[in-house]
């Protein structure tokens, strides 16, 4: 068995800090690399790709909504043909850099409210869907199991990527707890890692109200701005590979 591990990686921004990039890259198979809109500058974006291509690590783009103050969390009631073209942008952006570290952008995950946006927002979603393939109809795709957004994608052509949130309380509909609300999520390395085995097994997991439900995944997320990401990344790979469950990268280069 084996299932990718991801992380948002790339945010910060000037002289503010956030994360530990370097870090988690010798520990995730995929970086989702932020592209300027929600964080990250080109010093940062660069550094991050370059830091990938020499450890392996596939490298996807993070898309999110103009939003720095932000953080790319708050919905933006943008019109589709802005957004078709912000998300081409921003992919564009991060695929020049990544070129120059000698790699380039093989999937993309949108960023915060964009991916909770894109679930349920159909002329949204299809917006996305539409900037993905015109650029390159062969980039992955990854969001939540279930979403609007991994529908129209495949209905689209894209290959789609089902992903499950390492450090994230779930709603009893399988869709993510706003982080407003109280235990949206989680700190404890030894709790996520063995809610990721259980995902990677297939095993339910109990949403925030204690229901038991299914989240079916081929990639796992550990949030690069998450307190300990460093040490719930290590304990996630550990208790995976202690149970015979390899990480592997669902893009492959080229």
């Amino acid at each position: 068995m084996h299932i990718d591990l991801n992380s948002d990686l790339g945010e910060s921004f000037g002289r503010w800090e956030l994360g530990d990039d370097e870090a988690l890259l010798s520990v995730v198979t995929s970086a989702n690399v932020a592209c300027g809109f929600h964080a990250g500058d080109p010093l940062v974006l660069r550094r991050v790709c370059e830091q990938a291509a020499r450890r392996g690590v596939v490298i996807g783009a993070q898309v999110g909504y103009r939003d720095l103050v932000g953080f790319g969390r708050r919905f933006i009631e943008v019109s589709p043909d802005e957004l078709v073209n912000d998300v081409i942008y921003q992919i564009g952006a991060l695929d020049a850099l990544a070129r120059v570290a000698g790699e380039r952008v093989r999937y993309v995950k949108p960023h915060g409210a964009l991916y909770n946006a894109i679930v349920h927002h159909e002329d949204q979603a299809r917006a996305v869907v539409e900037a993905v393939r015109l650029y390159d109809p062969d980039l992955a795709v990854l969001g939540l199991p279930g979403s609007l957004w991994l529908t129209l994608a495949e209905k689209a052509g894209l290959r789609v990527v089902r992903e499950a949130f390492a450090d994230r309380a779930y709603t009893p509909e399988g869709t993510l707890v706003p982080r407003r609300h109280p235990g949206a999520v989680l700190h404890s390395p030894e709790e996520i890692a063995e809610r990721c085995l259980r995902i990677a097994n297939g095993d339910p997991i109990p949403a925030i109200d204690g229901t038991p439900i299914r989240i079916t995944a081929d990639s796992l997320c550990v949030h690069g701005d998450t307190p300990d990401a460093v040490r719930v990344a290590e304990q996630v790979a550990q208790r995976l590979s202690n149970a015979g469950i390899n990480l592997k990268a669902f893009a492959h280069h080229r």
